[in-house]
């Protein structure tokens, strides 16, 4: 693989001007194909084989227009003085009705004045528009249509406001300021690596051209799959953030090649035969942690799975090719526009001392750092067992936006549980008719549910064109985000009545069902992910146990990584600090606690572990190419593991603080499920990086010698060589690394 690696590193560099222009060809023109024929995203949360998924097809089949999810919208009405009953204002509002039902697309238009439509103090009303053959793609502008045809409403002072039947994951998320705040950083961080604005810029291009790549390939994709609208925006937030680090890996090597007097295309040779052989096997763990969503058993959270892998693949394959054409073209222009105070030259003599030193120090007292830093580990994990998970509802939206305010508004006129409202569709056996009074089967199938504890109301009944199925509009006494709402759903499922065989949807029901799939699937994805990412570590290196504990290693830094959104979401110790706003207390007013708990939506853990593996798996890759490197010039392992974490400790850290930057920039975001992304993600590099691999890994392969690198023979025989870590004629000359393997202890023995 590294001669594979290093010939196609060598071409891109003799052939930089064709290969930079191909890149740029084609994020251009998949940008320029999105313009022009669009990005559709389509939130399809539909999981088969549950209960709400089945009250969710029921419910499309003859209840008339409207009741599918994504097919009704809200018209929130609010006076803050008066009525609603007042004559001029129900006059406003019937012209809005009449404007409402020549839009296109709209089939029926209820009347805030029926009953249940209006608030007991008659100041918050609720017009229900149902629709039929518009695009469910775009319900966001077909409600902001729908609230510019009520302008009747609304020049009477009426406030009105768009709800449409969104679920957290329908977030119309659009990018700018945090990628721009992320990019920034990252190039500050750049230049105090390199001191050089060229060598700085090369990653800040590389990884935009990837993004541009990435983000034009997804937004095609949605023509031929159903792409949720989260997908460009955690793509874009792990593809930046990979991006740099990858192609800064590369350039480190690179510019230390440069700095020994390696000809610039042999430079590019090894540095691609090397760094680009550990590049792809860490985006090669990214992928198929992603990809193994995929046994999650819910579509939506596999096809962000691997729509986000989409964008770690560009990253790769920009990082092997266009770097190398880069490095190609600019040769010992590297170097140049070197800025004062900033970074240093790269070094002739070895790697960094500071991290050597560090190396040196771990390697003489190895059991005590173990120790002190598994209990600072576990400590950090601890407050993940106080995680709270559950359904995220729009009351912890931003205040700014009209699905914050709409939520508000029905909360204070019709309840917390008017929001959360249920689907319960019964199947029966025999054939019933729509009639008044109503059917003996259908008045017992209300009476179980109105007596059911948590229900509020329940609507009047709805039965089916064909009279095989009866529809009940239920509202809980609690909001989406209450654990009890899915008591609710629980109490209602279990009515058993003769005849009839009654399903629950909604958007509870259906988070509720998806919480229930995942924990069942949890320990198969979970199990999958570290067998093959510890499969992948067995190929690129060749040892069994550095295989497992590397893969022991990334669930350590989960537990930090839970442990803190634990701390900030779910105790809200945080929430303020990450921005949330915080909830309306029943009395209208927001609630004037410094802390708010917020819950986690139920598919955010498992999303987060298998993106946190594969990202935690680089720095392992990275951190072990470079020790085997120094375990092969010396067969010291205290002095290998020393070496390698002093010539890596800089790079990581660099790469590790840009990843860092990058996630807390998005944090910036008023939608909590990127906040919560960006918390997570944020932390875990940072103990990555700092912990674990400057104190943990090093300690633990101290401990273990030689034991790291023993492989049994027939598995050697078994196995493929593909050298991750490079040829011999790769790694640096051995005289100066002579003094650090005598200084690694009186056991360490010379070259």
């Amino acid at each position: 693989m590294s001669g594979l690696l290093g010939r196609l590193g060598e071409w891109c560099a003799r052939h930089g001007l064709l290969v930079l222009a191909l890149w740029v060809l084609a994020a251009g023109l998949l940008t320029a194909g999105t313009v022009v024929w669009g990005r559709p995203v389509n939130n399809n949360v539909a999981i088969p084989g549950t209960d709400a998924q089945r009250a969710h097809e029921l419910m499309r089949e003859g209840f008339g227009p409207g009741f599918d999810p994504g097919g009704t919208v809200q018209l929130v009405l609010y006076t803050p003085k008066g009525t609603l009953n007042e004559k001029a204002r129900k006059k406003a509002v019937e012209r809005s009705m009449d404007a409402l039902r020549r839009t296109p697309h709209v089939a029926q238009v209820e009347t805030p004045y029926r009953v249940g439509g209006m608030s007991p103090s008659l100041r918050i009303g609720v017009i229900t528009v149902r629709l039929r053959g518009q695009d469910t793609t775009k319900i966001a502008q077909t409600s902001e249509q729908l609230a510019a045809a009520a302008a009747p409403a609304a020049r009477a002072g009426i406030e009105v406001v768009p709800s449409d039947s969104s679920t957290p994951a329908d977030k119309q998320i659009k990018t700018g300021v945090s990628e721009v705040i992320g990019v920034v950083v990252a190039l500050l961080v750049l230049l105090f690596a390199f001191g050089t604005l060229v060598a700085a810029i090369v990653p800040i291009f590389t990884a935009i051209v990837s993004i541009g790549v990435g983000l034009g390939l997804i937004g095609l994709l949605g023509h031929i799959v159903d792409v949720p609208s989260t997908a460009s925006i955690l793509a874009t937030m792990i593809g930046l953030g990979v991006g740099i680090d990858y192609a800064l890996f590369l350039l480190s090597r690179h510019r230390a090649l440069l700095a020994r007097g390696v000809a610039v295309h042999e430079a590019v040779r090894r540095t691609a035969a090397s760094s680009g052989g550990a590049v792809l096997f860490a985006g090669g763990t990214v992928v198929i942690a992603l990809s193994a969503l995929m046994l999650a058993g819910f579509p939506l959270l596999a096809t962000l799975g691997w729509i986000t892998g989409v964008s770690v693949v560009c990253a790769v394959l920009t990082s092997i090719t266009l770097v190398p054409a880069l490095l190609g073209i600019l040769g010992q222009r590297i170097n140049a526009l070197r800025l004062p105070f900033f970074g240093r030259a790269a070094r002739r003599d070895g790697p960094a001392t500071g991290w050597t030193r560090l190396g040196l120090w771990v390697a003489r007292r190895p059991w005590r750092v173990l120790a002190v830093t598994v209990v600072v580990l576990v400590a950090l994990a601890a407050p993940a067992v106080t995680m709270k998970l559950g359904p995220l509802d729009d009351g912890y939206g931003d205040k700014g936006t009209s699905a914050r305010r709409a939520y508000e508004l029905i909360e204070a006129g019709f309840g917390p549980g008017a929001n959360a409202g249920l689907i319960a569709v019964a199947e029966t056996d025999e054939r019933i008719a729509d009639s008044t009074p109503p059917d003996p089967l259908v008045q017992v199938l209300r009476q179980r549910i109105e007596h059911i504890e948590g229900v509020a109301f329940v609507a009047a009944p709805m039965v089916n064109d064909d009279g095989r199925s009866v529809l009940f509009q239920v509202v809980p006494d609690y909001a989406p985000s209450d654990p009890r709402a899915l008591d609710v759903v629980k109490r209602v499922r279990a009515v058993q009545v003769p005849g009839a065989r009654l399903h629950v949807g909604g958007e509870v029901a259906g988070m509720a069902d998806a919480g229930d799939r995942m924990m069942s699937r949890t320990p198969l994805v979970v199990g999958v992910v570290v067998l093959l990412s510890a499969l992948l570590l067995l190929l690129a290196f060749r040892a069994p146990l550095v295989a497992v504990k590397a893969a022991v290693m990334n669930l350590v830094s989960l537990g930090a990584a839970f442990g803190a959104l634990a701390v900030v979401f779910s105790q809200g110790l945080g929430s303020r600090v990450v921005g949330m706003d915080p909830p309306v207390s029943a009395d209208g007013s927001y609630l004037a606690t410094l802390f708010f708990s917020v819950p986690i939506d139920t598919y955010v853990p498992l999303m987060l572990f298998a993106v946190l593996f594969g990202l935690s798996m680089d720095y392992e890759v990275f951190l072990l190419t470079s020790v085997r490197q120094a375990y092969t010039r010396s067969g010291d392992n205290r002095a290998a593991v020393a070496e390698g974490l002093g010539s890596t400790g800089r790079v990581i850290t660099s790469a590790a603080l840009i990843m860092v930057a990058v996630f807390t920039a998005f944090i910036a975001y008023p939608d909590p499920l990127v906040k919560v992304f960006g918390v997570g993600l944020a932390v875990a590099i940072a103990v990555d990086a700092t912990l674990i691999r400057g104190f943990l890994v090093p300690a633990t392969m101290v401990l273990l010698g030689r034991l790291n690198w023993w492989i049994p023979r027939w598995l050697d025989r078994l196995l493929p060589n593909l050298s991750v870590e490079g040829h011999e004629e790769d790694a640096p000359p051995a005289g100066p690394a002579e003094p650090l393997l005598v200084d690694a202890g009186r056991h360490a023995r010379r070259p």
